[in-house]
């Protein structure tokens, strides 16, 4: 895998909002779930989860679409309607970026893939690690370990 070069620039299609990331991502996910595939109209979503100080809007003021409940809150431009960014309720130490947003996307790799209970027949992602459904909280910790010594 290619090294990161930070920071990373990017934004969403019509470009009235950017972002920033400053720090690595503590792992990289591809989710087949079907909620992620009628929201990227694909057969995934891909994801960067970046430690919350390491993500900024710099540009525009995205709102809230997709899935409107308690527990994820996905954020969109206005304008185009592009899906940028991911925060989960009660994890507010990352942000899951997706990671085609940026103006650099030649480092990234999903390290696992979730949800493949519903993957689509044709979908390879080439991740490491996979789960049927989302790993339990439990494993999470692990999983960032093993995401660690995998990009070195």
């Amino acid at each position: 895998m290619q090294k990161l070069p930070l920071p990373l620039s990017g934004s969403c299609r019509c470009g009235r909002v950017e972002m920033r990331v400053s720090k690595p991502p503590i792992a990289t996910s591809a989710c087949h779930c079907r909620g992620c595939q009628k929201m990227s109209a694909s057969a995934y979503s891909l994801t960067a989860m970046i430690p919350a100080d390491g993500f900024e809007v710099t540009k525009g003021e995205p709102v809230i679409g997709g899935l409107h409940g308690p527990q994820s809150h996905h954020f969109f431009c206005d304008h185009c309607m592009t899906w940028m960014f991911t925060r989960a309720e009660g994890m507010d130490w990352f942000v899951n970026v997706r990671p085609t947003m940026l103006d650099d996307t030649a480092w990234f790799r999903p390290f696992m893939e979730t949800f493949t209970s519903t993957k689509l027949p044709f979908a390879e992602t080439g991740a490491e690690r996979s789960f049927e459904e989302f790993p339990a909280m439990e494993e999470f910790e692990g999983l960032l370990e093993e995401y660690r010594a995998w990009v070195r």
